[in-house]
């Protein structure tokens, strides 16, 4: 079985490869029309020019920068080949008028129609030869997935008459999937089929020992909250978890099919953002992070002194928050209470006037001000600018077993402003907190860019305004 890593990269180096002949076959090309500035007697003239080698050098590797942007090498294996078709041909659109206006824009004959050819001429180029390439490269893993030789190890989430039935099912296809059962995991309130069954507060180590690389939850209990939790449990795994739609019931979950071959399997282990949207938001988070860190730096000196000078202790607060996958992470921010705030370890939430804000951190939190070094968190990928607010273990324990659907938060990483706080606020107890998640659930499931922009917005509005608090 080829490995995650050494597929991927076959398919960036296939693009690299049919990049820079589709580079070179346009300048043939363009060339050859007379199209281009310069005294050239030769082809290979042109093609040695230093501008040329510049941009067959340069203009393929800004190519898989959009490639890369595009979701493409996301996911390997199981490619759509209706989806890779479109992908091809929308990101190599996005590569022809890009390299128009950044390299061609000196070469327009002012003559739009030739214009208009030449963009038509690059587009077609490149799609065909790229398109080519990973076409090839696709067939050849479907055909090793669909004949066994290549399988993911997986674990069934279910040990019921159901599970046993799915994973039969599985294995007598004519057409493999690519699941390699490796057992079955108890999910509570089940009555297991088999003796060795594994257990769900043990499927860490298993998966670690045997490569788990999916899991495919098949219960043969409806209690939502049973489910919730299991779900819940499978998150910090950080592998793909699959469902057949019908298990899913009345569950705050947007369907989003992963496979259409066989049973069809829902993905609710990732957000309701397309590859290219993740990529997109995950490549914003780290530019608008590192200008803000550049940016604010005197601003951060500042506040550090004011912070210093107003009372005893560090000027930064270290936090362990819960995050994406359910795994844990340190949150930092500016220090707004004293030192000592939980010095018996006992968690508390802030309160209106509560004692322990400091007068410096009260104006802080009114403007948000303290949030501002989380930029570093957002840099680091323990976060991103929009998203869920995360909490400590010690109330999302409390949240869940009122509101189970809380695990849903960590299928997408927790961000500095959210839905929930622009439109709620900050919470002063659980109750608090349990209706703020209604906020964060609707936005999961109206989850984009455009959402994400606008909770910017109003993010801006609060802290000119001084709502904060």
């Amino acid at each position: 079985m080829i490995s995650e890593k050494l597929q991927r990269f076959k398919y960036i180096a296939a693009d690299f490869v049919a990049t820079n002949i589709a580079w070179f076959a346009f300048d043939c090309v363009r060339y050859s029309m007379h199209v281009v500035k310069g005294d050239y007697t030769l082809l290979q003239d042109f093609l040695l020019s230093s501008n040329v080698l510049v941009g067959q050098l340069l203009l393929p590797l800004l190519m898989l920068f959009v490639f890369s942007l595009s979701g493409y090498y996301n996911e390997v294996f199981r490619k759509s080949r209706l989806h890779e078709l479109f992908t091809t041909a929308w990101s190599a659109m996005a590569n022809t008028l890009l390299i128009f206006f950044v390299a061609l824009i000196n070469d327009v004959s002012h003559v739009r129609a030739t214009d208009y050819l030449i963009i038509i001429i690059l587009f077609a180029i490149l799609f065909t030869v790229v398109y080519a390439f990973r076409f090839f490269i696709t067939a050849n893993a479907s055909h090793c997935i669909k004949h066994r030789l290549w399988s993911f190890p997986t674990l069934i989430v279910g040990s019921g008459p159901e599970a046993r039935a799915f994973a039969d099912k599985l294995n007598s296809m004519k057409s493999a999937l690519g699941y390699d059962i490796k057992g079955f995991v108890n999910i509570p309130e089940e009555t297991p089929t088999c003796g060795d069954c594994i257990k769900l507060d043990s499927i860490e180590g298993v998966c670690r020992d045997q490569g788990i690389k999916e899991l495919v939850v098949v219960p043969s209990t409806r209690d939502e909250n049973t489910l919730l939790h299991t779900i819940n449990k499978l998150y910090k795994l950080g592998l793909p978890i699959k469902v057949q739609p019908v298990h899913l019931g009345g569950l705050p979950f947007k369907m989003r099919i992963s496979d259409m071959v066989g049973d069809p399997l829902v993905d609710i282990s990732s957000s309701n953002l397309g590859e290219c949207g993740k990529n997109l938001k995950r490549f914003m988070d780290i530019v608008i992070s590192l200008l803000a860190l550049i940016l604010l730096s005197p601003l951060y000196l500042i506040i550090g002194l004011m912070v210093k000078f107003d009372s005893q202790g560090p000027v930064f607060y270290l936090q362990d928050r819960v995050g994406l996958h359910n795994k844990p992470f340190r949150i930092i921010k500016f220090r707004t209470m004293v030192s000592d705030a939980e010095v018996d370890g006992q968690p508390r939430l802030t309160q209106d006037d509560d004692p322990r804000i400091t007068r410096i951190g009260r104006f802080m939190r009114k403007y948000r001000i303290d949030e501002l070094p989380q930029f570093l968190n957002v840099l680091l990928g323990d976060m991103s600018i929009v998203g869920p607010r995360p909490e400590r273990r010690f109330f999302i324990d409390q949240i869940t077993q009122r509101e189970p659907s809380y695990a849903l938060l960590h299928r997408v990483r927790p961000g500095i402003t959210s839905l929930g706080m622009v439109k709620y606020g900050y919470a002063q107890n659980i109750d608090q907190m349990v209706e703020r998640l209604q906020y964060d659930l609707l936005y999961l499931e109206n989850m984009s860019l455009l959402n994400d922009c606008k909770i910017l917005v109003y993010t801006v509005k609060i802290v000119f305004t001084g709502r904060g608090m």
